[in-house]
């Protein structure tokens, strides 16, 4: 048993550390592994260190660089207890002398004295944080490229990272958005979507119980909004878990077809059609081998929305793992994947439907590039011409760009707390 009350948990955040950074694991994978065993409140100080270290290393790095006269390997052991050491009394606030009983105990066996040194430094020169995380060299270099028509306000995002985000809840009946906004204590940021402050408990809210919601970003809500009112057509939620878009599309009147490769995740997906009462046809498979031979008209929809697997670095407000684990090889590999999601289920869309294609990722090669790739490649053996997204499609404050894409990043709508970072495009079937 441990001898220093939060011991135990500052193990685990430095097993999470070491998962994302040296094995590429997401965090929420890291700290299911890590955090075995450990009590809830041992569990949260655990992610939290874990997320603040991940959300600022390059800041902690160089203030941990600016107190010793040769500079430590990036995965020596000082470095990550130091880390986790700053982050402790920088973002949470751990006094100094709590976060040295804490901090040196997990250097058992190596050099202590060196870690107690260079925190004490810098404890006495009153050091502080920047007002905003410093992006990775190698992350503002691609996001730079990014954004509306190119060039994506990096300083803008940064400040979004600088605190988890807030909580975001879609409705089920967009006319009520008023009054769920007053019963929550939130705002409305658009017709069916209420904000909360950080740190609500889910379940104990309100209409949870009830089905009157769900948890899901504002940037997330977009792909299904400029679908429109289904009035009972068919719909198809490719790769649809955890289910967000299969529930508004549902509440929206389509009749949709929900389709994942993971049959758990998708379990998750039934859960939350059976809280909001509402209904949807779930299947397992791979979308690059499922057919839908037998389903509705002869297997065609009037809408597909391909939600493709993406870096999710778009999510980096709250996943910072995303920063430090994406790799020009990841995208790579997923802009692969993408492309062939888009143009297989291109098939499946009936005369006058319409396709939409997103991803949370913040990269041009899944977003801009697939886009134009599908269009210049793909769309028009297949009968489908370009769908521009309209500014009175979108929530006020976001617009589309000169191509009709949409293109959203965590440093927009900053003045209300900002949101993830997606990428939508939009084409139409043409009729025969």
């Amino acid at each position: 048993m441990d001898e220093v009350s939060g011991l135990a948990a500052r193990r685990a955040a430095l097993r999470m550390i070491d998962a994302v950074l040296r094995r590429g694991e997401t965090l929420d994978n890291a700290a299911h592994a890590a955090c075995q065993g450990l009590p809830p409140p041992d569990r949260g100080l655990a992610r939290a260190l874990a997320g603040e270290v991940l959300r600022w290393l390059v800041d902690l790095d160089a203030l941990i660089d600016s107190a010793t006269r040769t500079i430590l390997p990036d995965d020596a052991k000082p470095r990550a207890v130091l880390r986790l050491m700053l982050a402790g009394w920088l973002r949470l606030e751990t006094p100094p002398h709590a976060v040295i009983a804490t901090g040196l105990p997990l250097l058992a066996g190596g050099p202590r004295r060196l870690a107690h040194g260079v925190f004490s430094t810098l404890s006495r020169r009153g050091a502080r944080l920047p007002a905003h995380p410093t992006l990775p060299p190698e992350v503002a270099a691609r996001w730079s490229n990014s954004g509306v028509d190119g060039g994506a306000d990096l300083n803008a995002i940064a400040a979004a990272l600088t605190l988890p985000p807030a909580l975001d809840l879609t409705l089920k009946d967009a006319s009520q958005t008023a009054e769920w906004a007053e019963r929550l204590g939130g705002v409305s940021l658009a017709p069916g979507h209420v904000r909360l402050a950080r740190g609500s408990a889910v379940e104990g809210l309100e209409g949870f119980d009830a089905g009157a919601w769900w948890v899901q970003d504002l940037a997330a809500s977009l792909p299904a909004r400029l679908l429109g009112a289904g009035e009972g057509r068919t719909a198809l939620d490719l790769c649809a878990a955890p289910g967000g878009k299969t529930l508004q599309l549902a509440a929206a009147g389509w009749a949709v077809t929900a389709l994942d490769l993971s049959e758990r995740r998708l379990a998750l997906v039934a859960d939350n059609l059976a809280r909001t009462g509402l209904s949807a046809e779930l299947v397992v498979g791979d979308g690059l081998k499922w057919a839908p031979e037998g389903l509705f008209d002869a297997g065609l929809f009037d809408a597909v929305l391909v939600d493709a697997p993406c870096t999710a670095t778009g999510t980096c407000r709250r996943h910072p793992d995303v920063l430090h684990r994406v790799s020009p090889r990841t995208i790579g590999e997923m802009a692969a994947i993408q492309a062939a999601l888009l143009a297989r289920a291109a098939q499946w869309l009936k005369p006058g439907g319409r396709l939409v294609y997103a991803v949370c990722s913040q990269e041009r090669e899944e977003g801009e590039e697939q886009a134009l790739a599908f269009t210049e490649q793909v769309a028009g053996a297949l009968g489908l011409v370009a769908d521009p997204v309209l500014a009175e499609e979108l929530p006020a404050g976001l617009m589309p760009g000169a191509e009709g894409w949409l293109r959203t990043d965590p440093g927009m709508l900053g003045d209300v707390g900002g949101l993830d970072g997606f990428f939508v495009a939009r084409w139409r079937k043409v009729e025969v």
